[in-house]
């Protein structure tokens, strides 16, 4: 396989804080974005009623998604990058200082061409 790009799939369980605030999670996906060293395109953030918050950052490299489920205290992200120079891991800890999961598991899938 010709790998184009890495996507981390992030299971964030026993989460502590911020679940349900959008606003820390925009920040939250800016913070992602730089750390990742990626170009943001766009960030849309949308909180559901009555609880939960979906945002996404659009990114040159890609995306970052982050899904909340705060009645379970309970994160999914999806990190995708494309190119030698954007590093999918340091969005991981950057939702690991937000939410304080009590566990966290990833997933890396290498995308890409078949040879």
């Amino acid at each position: 396989m010709e790998a184009l790009g890495r996507q981390l799939v992030v299971e964030l369980w026993g989460c502590q804080r911020n679940l349900n605030d959008a606003q820390a999670i925009r920040r939250g996906l800016e913070g992602a974005v730089e750390r990742v060293g990626a170009t943001k395109l766009d960030i849309q953030v949308h909180a559901f009623n009555p609880h939960g918050v979906s945002g996404v950052a659009v990114i040159a490299e890609s995306h970052i998604a982050v899904h909340t489920w705060p009645e379970k205290g309970y994160v999914a992200l999806d990190v995708f990058t494309c190119g030698p120079r954007a590093l999918p891991e340091a969005a991981v800890a950057v939702f690991q200082e937000l939410f304080a999961p009590e566990q966290t598991a990833v997933m890396e899938i290498r995308r890409g061409l078949q040879l």
